[in-house]
């Protein structure tokens, strides 16, 4: 049995999940192909959050993957007004890695999925069983943790 290996692209805020996909097979992540997530990212911030797309406030907190960080990545999302904070190499401060991976890979375990297909829809499942107060929490932590992380000078503690 061969493994079904994807990379899930998502974003999400304090209410939930605002926009989620699953790379092709095979895609390498670069600088073009991540303006097109944002462009669908932006057209789902419009959709689903139209208040938060008219004020623009908001922002978008990456890792330090060098898709996030090329320069015409930035030109293009400050073209488009949207604020980035970088991730500091601190799992307290990235919501994905405390919080909604390890909890969804956790819910997936143990599924024989077909394909991408398949994947693609058992994720969308597990994830509208995460209620909003999880995001919330995880939201609080993070913010909980950077007051913490400020306050003693950027040195990481647990």
């Amino acid at each position: 049995m061969s493994r079904i290996k994807a990379l899930l692209i998502i974003f999400f805020d304090s209410q939930g999940v605002v926009h989620k996909e699953l790379a092709p097979e095979g895609k390498t992540v670069n600088a073009e192909f991540y303006k097109g997530v944002m462009d669908r990212l932006l057209k789902d911030i419009k959709w689903i959050r139209p208040a938060v797309f008219c004020s623009r406030d908001c922002f978008l907190l990456h890792d330090n993957a060098p898709a996030h960080k090329a320069a015409s990545l930035c030109q293009f999302l400050t073209l488009k007004i949207l604020q980035t904070l970088s991730s500091p190499c601190c799992p307290d401060l990235s919501p994905w890695d405390y919080f909604l991976f390890p909890n969804l890979k956790m819910k997936l375990k143990g599924l024989h999925l077909t394909g991408v297909a398949d994947m693609q829809d058992a994720v969308t499942d597990e994830l509208k069983t995460f209620q909003k107060k999880e995001f919330s929490a995880a939201f609080q932590k993070m913010y909980d943790s950077a007051k913490a992380c400020i306050y003693d000078n950027g040195t990481y503690f647990e």
